[in-house]
């Protein structure tokens, strides 16, 4: 189905992210996923390219572009040519913002132009082992010492961890209020800030993944992002955004595993002709196309109410629990039509299968999703009253 919310310019700008994630990336992923990470020099060559932050004021390099329409076409040229493991949209997108909406001048000053240039990749550091998608729950801890924070605590399943520079730390400052949460901002070297392993996971094997660990890490004043006790506040603010960003992802994982095994069923053969000419295929095939472009127009408007400043919570949680939920159907058949093979680490569905199963768990779980759309149909169990 032809999509309509791109303009000329918007084309033009794919041709080029497409040639990058071509020659840059995709040749690379065998190596990194081995590895269990990607190369450094991945975000110095985006950087080069213009395509990281390019919300940035060009005063800190960026191209002051806040289109997230250009980001969308990142998100699925990586996804179609590119390495699932490589999160420079968590980079520019997901964590950057944090900087370039709450930090200080000098913090900008300092930290922005090695942003976008891929010279200090970012990450950042809100899950913790028993907390899961409860920030409520959070036991990391920050102690105002006067001229500097002491920080204490630690982090799980940190994306970028062992690459990472610069990260933005959630702790809880004031123990007696619930969301008494701030922002610190802890950078590579840093007394006592250490890293953990590099987790082992089902998927997404090129992402380093790691604990973070912060033992009397003191951070300077100036280190703090944004205003002290109001970090619950600033996170879920950016949370529409990141389940946009989550939502165009698994779109793009559906749409690659549907186009690759569409390609795969018409020369693969089974009794004497291909696969995909048996009924059964081409009704899951029909299925999966007909789904995938009707939730391709419903994310394509996502991002133009998020352009103009108006995708609501509520919405961005639609799109990321119909995405993934869509994701995780869609590698499931295409792994099947392949038959044995689908289940070689080879092929490419069989990385996309499992890359897959997270996302129906970051960015929020789906059961929270459903939670926060069946609340604002008025079925908030929070609001009964008292005895009921």
């Amino acid at each position: 189905m032809r999509r309509t919310i791109f303009e000329p310019e918007h084309e033009q700008f794919r041709e080029s992210a497409r040639r990058f994630f071509q020659k840059e990336v995709g040749p690379h992923g065998e190596r990194w996923r081995e590895q269990g990470s990607v190369d450094r020099e991945a975000f110095l060559k985006a950087g080069e390219q213009g395509f990281l932050l390019m919300w940035a004021d060009p005063e800190y390099g960026g191209a002051g572009i806040s289109d997230f329409r250009y980001e969308q076409i990142l998100i699925e040229e990586n996804g179609r040519w590119g390495e699932s493991g490589f999160f420079m949209t968590l980079h520019s997108r997901l964590v950057a913002p944090y900087l370039g909406h709450l930090g200080t001048p000098e913090q900008k000053k300092r930290l922005l132009p090695r942003c976008v240039s891929g010279e200090a990749i970012l990450g950042i550091a809100m899950t913790e082992p028993g907390a899961g998608s409860d920030l409520a729950g959070m036991k990391t801890r920050a102690e105002d010492r006067g001229d500097h924070w002491l920080l204490n605590g630690s982090k799980t399943y940190i994306s970028n961890g062992q690459i990472g520079d610069v990260f933005i730390v959630a702790a809880r400052t004031d123990p007696a209020r619930k969301h008494g949460l701030s922002l610190f901002i802890v950078e590579r070297g840093m007394e006592g800030f250490r890293r953990g392993r590099n987790l082992k996971k089902m998927g997404l094997k090129a992402q380093d993944t790691s604990e973070l660990f912060f033992n009397d890490v003191r951070v300077p004043k100036e280190n703090v992002l944004g205003e002290a006790g109001k970090g619950f506040q600033y996170l879920t603010t950016f949370l529409a955004e990141e389940r946009l960003i989550t939502a165009v992802g698994s779109l793009q994982a559906a749409r690659t595993a549907f186009e690759i095994t569409l390609e795969f069923v018409k020369e693969r053969k089974a009794f004497g002709q291909p696969v995909g000419t048996f009924q059964n295929s081409r009704f899951k095939l029909a299925d999966m196309q007909a789904q995938i472009d009707a939730l391709q127009c419903f994310i394509d408007q996502c991002v133009m109410e998020h352009n103009a400043g108006r995708l609501d919570s509520v919405t961005a949680a639609e799109a990321k629990l119909l995405t993934t939920e869509l994701e995780g159907r869609v590698v499931d058949e295409c792994v099947q039509l392949h038959g044995g093979a689908g289940y070689m680490d080879e092929y490419a569905i069989s990385r996309l299968y499992t890359g897959a199963r997270i996302s129906r768990i970051f960015a929020g779980s789906n059961e929270i999703m459903r939670e926060i759309i069946g609340r604002s149909l008025d079925l908030d169990d929070r609001k009964l009253p008292k005895g009921s």
